[in-house]
């Protein structure tokens, strides 16, 4: 068991299995309030899809966020890093302001709050620089691979080999890494991101 971060396809976005039809529904509703267009082009999740190829997204939340909290206290403001990680449900949009929709989620029972995708993608970016994310962590996630990179040895291989900023703590570099790929993923597939 565990915490997951997945991408959700459009049948499941919009239907009611896993209640994010009701999420959906209540968003588009705000969005339409704020006279703003509802999010309806959600792209299908590949069923068989191909690993690495990038159509899907999925990774574990195993480690500690201690470090990461305190990588953010060093580097962000507040404002910041609310943005960056204090959402359950991640849209490959702008919004000018996260929008809380009364409805349970994996973050909370009685709420969930939505985050633009290009919002987080820049703080997440600025986070990365700063602690030197290496070039060699996985991109594509659709199997657990960012988290396989950090948990199997191959993150400690490269931090002996090349030590730097992110090698300090892996638990907080997995984390900038979780969020980076995270929102990159929402805006290059256009699909929502959400906790499970």
């Amino acid at each position: 068991m565990g915490v997951y971060l997945i991408s959700v396809g459009a049948e499941e976005w919009f239907g009611e299995e896993e209640g994010w039809g009701e999420i959906a529904t209540a968003l588009n509703d705000d969005l339409r309030q704020r006279g703003l267009p509802p999010y309806e082009s959600v792209p299908e999740e590949e069923q068989s899809f191909v690993r690495g190829s990038g159509q899907a997204f999925e990774e574990k939340l195993i480690s500690s966020m201690d470090g990461f909290d305190a990588l953010c206290e060093a580097h962000l403001s507040q404002e910041e890093t609310e943005t960056l990680s204090h959402w359950s449900v991640l849209v490959p949009f702008s919004l000018d302001e996260e929008i809380l929709l009364p409805i349970g989620s994996a973050y909370s029972e009685s709420s969930t709050m939505v985050a633009g995708a290009p919002q987080v993608l820049a703080v997440a970016q600025r986070l990365a620089t700063a602690i030197e994310l290496p070039s060699e962590t996985p991109r594509m996630c659709d199997n657990l691979d960012l988290t396989m990179w950090f948990r199997e040895g191959a993150a400690k291989e490269l931090a002996a080999a090349r030590p730097g900023p992110w090698a300090d703590d892996l638990d907080a570099a997995f984390y900038v890494a979780l969020f980076l790929r995270a929102a990159e993923h929402s805006v290059r597939r256009g699909c929502p991101m959400a906790y499970c």
